[in-house]
C-alpha cells in the first residue's frame, strides 16, 4: 500500500483517480479547494489552495505520490507552471513521485515532428496549452533525482466527454495515440488506471507519456 497524494482530486480526473486508488487499497489524501460533494469513506480531505506554500508541504507529507490534476482553464493557467515548480522541489527533498495530469498539446503527431503547441493552437485554448507544456519544461529542468511522470490525456478528453470506461488503456510516449480518425478518447476512470499502474510499478521516471483508450 502507498500513501498517495491527489492534488484537485475533487474534479473530474482527480476524482477518477482518487476512486481508482482506494479501489486498490491504497492511503489517499486529497487537496483540493473545494469541499467534495460526497467524500469517499476513508479519504482524507484537506481545503486549501496548491499555491499555498503550507497546503503543499502537507500534499508531502509521507506521501509516496504525489499526483496534480488541477484545471490549467482561464486564471488557473498562469497557476500551473508555478505549482509545478513547487512540485519540483518538494519532490527533491522528500522523494515522492510527481504524476502531473498535463495537456495533450505537448505531445508531438510523429516520432521527431514538433509538438502540436509549436504549430496552430486554437485560441481558446493557447493559455491552457502554454499553461501545461510550460509545466512539462519545468519538471524536465528539474534535477535528476526528482521522480516525475507527465501525463497528457487525449485533445478529446474532460467531463463534456464523459463515454462508458473500458477497463483497457493504450500508452505511448510523447508521440498522440490517434485512432483512423486522426483523434481518440479515453475516460476518467480508464485514465486513472494508467495513473495508478504507473505509480505502482514505479516505470517513466521522468518521461512525458500519452494515454488514450
Amino acid at each position: 500500500m502507498s500513501n498517495i497524494t491527489v492534488i484537485g482530486g475533487n474534479g473530474y480526473t482527480g476524482a477518477a483517480v482518487v476512486s481508482e486508488a482506494v479501489k486498490r487499497g491504497h492511503s489517499v489524501t486529497v487537496i483540493s479547494r473545494s469541499e467534495p460533494s460526497a467524500p469517499t469513506p476513508g479519504v482524507t480531505y484537506v481545503a486549501g489552495s496548491a499555491l499555498d506554500s503550507a497546503i503543499l508541504d502537507t500534499a508531502f507529507e509521507g506521501a509516496d505520490a504525489v499526483v496534480t490534476a488541477v484545471s490549467s482553464r482561464g486564471e488557473a493557467a498562469q497557476a500551473a507552471p508555478q505549482i509545478a515548480a513547487a512540485l519540483v522541489e518538494r519532490a527533491a527533498s522528500s522523494g515522492a513521485r510527481v504524476v502531473f495530469v498535463g495537456g495533450f498539446s505537448s505531445l508531438r503527431p510523429a516520432a521527431g515532428e514538433p509538438r502540436f503547441i509549436e504549430g496552430e493552437v486554437p485560441e481558446q485554448y493557447r493559455a491552457e496549452a502554454n499553461a501545461g507544456h510550460q509545466s512539462l519544461e519545468t519538471l524536465s529542468a528539474s534535477a535528476e533525482g526528482v521522480d516525475w511522470v507527465f501525463v497528457s490525456p487525449p485533445a478529446q478528453y474532460g467531463s463534456w466527454i464523459p463515454g462508458e470506461p473500458t477497463g483497457t488503456y493504450r500508452l505511448s510516449d510523447d508521440v498522440a495515440i490517434l485512432d483512423e480518425n486522426g483523434t481518440s478518447t479515453i475516460t476518467g476512470a480508464d485514465l486513472a488506471l494508467a495513473v495508478l499502474d504507473v505509480i505502482e510499478s514505479g516505470d517513466h521516471s521522468r518521461e512525458h507519456i500519452s494515454v488514450a483508450s
